[in-house]
């Protein structure tokens, strides 16, 4: 049985693989998923920068870590980085499977208006 310690170990290593291949710049900053038991987070970053463009949470919104609140997050995230002028986004999945939650806020900003 995989303790839930390795199961962070190995989605920590694939996050990592998929960081060496992609980054965020200033015209197509990285939209990073987190997902924790209980919430979601998501962040738009210019890794050239170093700087977190917009951010958006579950903590926030008082919707809790569910599919639905998942989708909220994602139109959230979307509406914050067109007004801040960001509409194309590179999709950093941190290491989860793209499905569920991460697929349901992925969805969600694209219907938003952002593009990836």
């Amino acid at each position: 049985m995989i303790t839930q310690t390795k199961r962070n170990e190995i989605r920590k290593r694939i996050h990592a693989r998929i960081r060496r291949k992609l980054a965020g710049t200033a015209e197509r900053p990285r939209l990073n998923v987190y997902r924790s038991v209980n919430h979601i987070y998501a962040q738009v970053i210019d890794d050239h920068a170093g700087v977190t463009i917009v951010s958006a949470s579950s903590i926030k919104a008082k919707t809790g870590g569910n599919v639905a609140a998942a989708k909220e997050i994602g139109k959230t995230i979307a509406e914050l980085a067109k007004e801040k002028g960001v509409t194309k986004v590179v999709f950093d999945r941190g290491g989860y499977l793209y499905h569920g939650r991460i697929k349901a806020l992925a969805d969600a900003a694209r219907e938003a208006g952002l593009e990836f």
